[in-house]
């Protein structure tokens, strides 16, 4: 059984002040399954966007992330472009964005 989107955006939260590192909700979602994606913002106009593995790459019950795009960083005009682009398609997604110089994203990844 998988946690809940709700839950795991709030310990996600959390797990970055415990860091030190500002993270913050931009978009609400479904709180029982809404996908999350995640962007990182290094404060230097680039960053990076995760959002839910595949399926294939996931275990029971884990949330796991993948980065959205194939270059390391990306410019975050271009992150924010295909979160737009996912909202239109799924109105329900959640949107956490983090601040972080070192670009650390705290996520399990695929």
């Amino acid at each position: 059984m998988r946690i809940r989107s709700d839950f795991w955006v709030a310990a996600y939260l959390r797990r970055c002040a415990t860091a030190g590192v500002s993270a913050v909700l931009r978009r609400r979602g479904a709180a029982e399954a809404g996908a999350i994606f995640v962007k990182i913002d290094r404060l230097d106009g680039s960053g990076a966007l995760y959002g839910p593995a595949p399926q294939s790459e996931v275990g029971s019950g884990e949330r796991r992330f993948g980065r959205l795009h194939a270059a390391d960083w990306i410019d975050t005009a271009a992150a924010d472009d295909r979160l737009r682009r996912e909202i239109a398609f799924d109105v329900d997604l959640w949107i956490v964005e983090v601040e972080d110089r070192l670009g650390r994203t705290f996520l399990e990844t695929a």
